[in-house]
C-alpha cells in the first residue's frame, strides 16, 4: 500500500503578493498550489488608507474573516465595519469594496467557493484598480 501525501503547506510568506487590486493579496491554497478543486483561500493584507477595489464573483461566493484591525466592506452599496475576529458572507454576484479606514494595519482572510468555470471568468472589476499593469493573484488549475 502507498502511503497518501501528505497535503502542502502553504506560509504567507511562500506566496508573491499581487498589488493590482490594492493592498497585497495572496493566494494560498489553489487548484495551482494545492489541488483544490472546490475553491481557494487566501489573506489580504491592507496599510491604513489602503482598499480592495470594488468587485464581484459571478460564480463565486466570498468568506470574509478579519484576523487584524478593522475593515469596512462596501457590498451592493451598503457599508459594513467589521472589527477584529468578525466575519461576512459575499455572495456570488454582489459588488464589494474593502477599505482599511483605522490607524493599523488590516489582515483578513478569504475563502472564495465554488471555482469559476475558468479563473478568468472568476473576477469582474467594476472600478478601476489602482495598480492594473501587476498581474492577478495565481488561481489558476493544476499545471
Amino acid at each position: 500500500m502507498i502511503a497518501p501525501v501528505p497535503p502542502p503547506i502553504i506560509g504567507v510568506a511562500d506566496v508573491t503578493p499581487s498589488s493590482r487590486q490594492g493592498g497585497r493579496t495572496r493566494a494560498l491554497l489553489t487548484p495551482k498550489s494545492a489541488g483544490a478543486t472546490s475553491g481557494f483561500l487566501g489573506t489580504t493584507d491592507l496599510e491604513p488608507g489602503e482598499w480592495v477595489s470594488e468587485h464581484y464573483h459571478p460564480y463565486s461566493d466570498k468568506y470574509l474573516y478579519v484576523v487584524t484591525g478593522s475593515v469596512v466592506v462596501t457590498i451592493n452599496g451598503h457599508e459594513a465595519a467589521l472589527e477584529e475576529h468578525q466575519a461576512v458572507l459575499i455572495t456570488r454576484g454582489q459588488r464589494n469594496r474593502i477599505e482599511n479606514r483605522g490607524e493599523v494595519p488590516a489582515r483578513f482572510v478569504f475563502q472564495i467557493s465554488p471555482l469559476a468555470p475558468r479563473p478568468e471568468l472568476g473576477h469582474v472589476d467594476t472600478e478601476p484598480v489602482p495598480n492594473p499593469g501587476e498581474a492577478p493573484p495565481k488561481v489558476g488549475g493544476v499545471e
